[in-house]
């Protein structure tokens, strides 16, 4: 299983507009596209740093494998996936994903 995280930071005034794009816009494109090793899809979010005033938005998604990852992404697994609805409102965000292996589960 691999874990994949990403994030993306927005002022906190555009917070708002970020989490909407997220909710009618990105998370349904992804979820239409019924991609076969995608398990769970998880936004997160945080005051990512009060003095520079921004918020960040983590997407937390895990997959089966990482050929599922590379399907996700059009071929490289490692790559950001940004729609341009998503680029308009964050400030700046992670041009690469991190992976991480599944190495043991306590619960």
């Amino acid at each position: 299983m691999i874990l994949r995280l990403w994030s993306g930071w927005t002022t906190p005034e555009g917070a708002a507009d970020y989490d909407r794009v997220l909710d009618e816009d990105v998370a349904p494109g992804i979820v239409a596209r019924r991609l076969g090793g995608l398990e769970s899809f998880e936004v997160w979010t945080r005051r990512a740093d009060e003095e520079r005033g921004e918020r960040e938005f983590l997407t937390a998604m895990r997959f089966a494998d990482l050929d599922a990852v590379a399907r996700f992404t059009g071929g490289d697994p490692h790559g950001s996936v940004v729609p341009p609805q998503a680029r308009a409102v964050l400030r700046r965000f992670d041009e690469h994903s991190r992976h991480y292996d599944l190495r043991r589960k306590h619960l």
